[in-house]
């Protein structure tokens, strides 16, 4: 198979190449060269830019291009026409935070969300709601030979945003560490090199549709995770607490999201099943724990407000 991967050198396209690679494909890259440039000597890599600057494209061909890095509908419409005639597939990367609301676990059947300015292209105000009009980007101009996968939180080997990361990382500095109960909390999330192999066999099987795809929902909790992580002294912080004290809920305190917070409640319960029944499979906790990179404070409680947080716990 030849496939083209947009975007290849930072997180999931890395490890889509490495996977396509891997199983013997031969892989293109379309990057802007900024990123990890050096990896993947054996890959053909063509220069660009996603915003204008298509060129190194035309005239190629490929039996399916994967979409790691369109957040934007102009941007994707412009690679999916350019691209029509010359892939076979046409694999979107999406998100499950295109669906309208999280009142409820959502399926791929669930209502989507709509941009209330439909010349806004503000991606960190509007993220969900342009990744839907991508998807619809994409299948307008292929119909019937896109796939459009909707991952959850994707964690593991050099992930970028230590929304995941840096559990792991608290657990071993060790010490008294805070976490939302309770401990049968349910967290969702897959690991990339799980998600990077499925896109992979996906595209090898010429799959289409729309698929949900993160881990099994209630499968684990965040008292599992703790355990997989091996954190020793856990102090469970309710959430009348941490809303109280302000604490920032999915980044200052990663994965945490209040009972109370009605449009948010189920995001972490997205049901995979159609994906499981593709042929989606994940490998052991422990192991997505162990190859987590260092932590960045991108995300995650400061040591400083953890200290601040747990004293005035036990003072309550």
């Amino acid at each position: 198979m030849r496939l083209l991967v947009l975007g290849g050198t930072q997180f999931l396209g890395r490890h889509l190449a490495a996977a396509a690679l891997a199983a013997g494909h031969e892989v293109t890259l379309f990057t802007r060269g900024q990123t990890n440039p050096e990896l993947f000597p054996e890959a053909e890599h063509l220069r660009g830019d996603r915003n204008g600057g298509l060129g190194a494209l035309e005239g190629g061909s490929w039996d399916a291009v994967v979409d790691t890095s369109g957040y934007v509908p102009r941007v994707v419409r412009a690679s999916a026409e350019l691209l029509a005639p010359a892939v076979g597939r046409y694999l979107f990367v999406s998100s499950v935070s295109v669906y309208a609301g999280f009142a409820e676990p959502p399926t791929e059947g669930s209502p989507l969300a709509v941009l209330d300015d439909p010349a806004s292209e503000d991606v960190q105000e509007h993220y969900g709601a342009l990744k839907a009009l991508c998807e619809a980007e994409v299948e307008r101009a292929l119909p019937g030979r896109a796939l459009v996968v909707r991952p959850g939180l994707i964690v593991g080997p050099n992930d970028p945003t230590d929304r995941f990361t840096y559990w792991p990382q608290r657990a071993r500095r060790g010490g008294e560490i805070l976490a939302p109960a309770p401990p049968e909390r349910p967290v969702q999330f897959i690991d990339v090199r799980d998600l990077a192999g499925w896109i992979v066999r996906m595209a090898e099987a010429g799959g289409t549709g729309v698929y949900d795809a993160t881990g099994r929902a209630g499968e684990v909790t965040f008292g599992a995770l703790l355990d997989a992580c091996a954190a020793e002294q856990v102090t469970w912080v309710d959430d009348a607490f941490l809303v109280e004290h302000e604490v920032g809920e999915w980044m200052e305190l990663p994965l945490w999201i209040p009972a109370s917070n009605d449009e948010w409640r189920s995001f972490q319960l997205a049901d995979v099943s159609r994906a499981l029944a593709a042929g989606l499979t994940f490998r052991p906790l422990a192991e997505t724990v162990r190859d987590v990179p260092e932590w960045t404070g991108k995300a995650g409680l400061a040591a400083e407000r953890e200290t601040e947080l747990l004293a005035a716990w036990h003072r309550s």
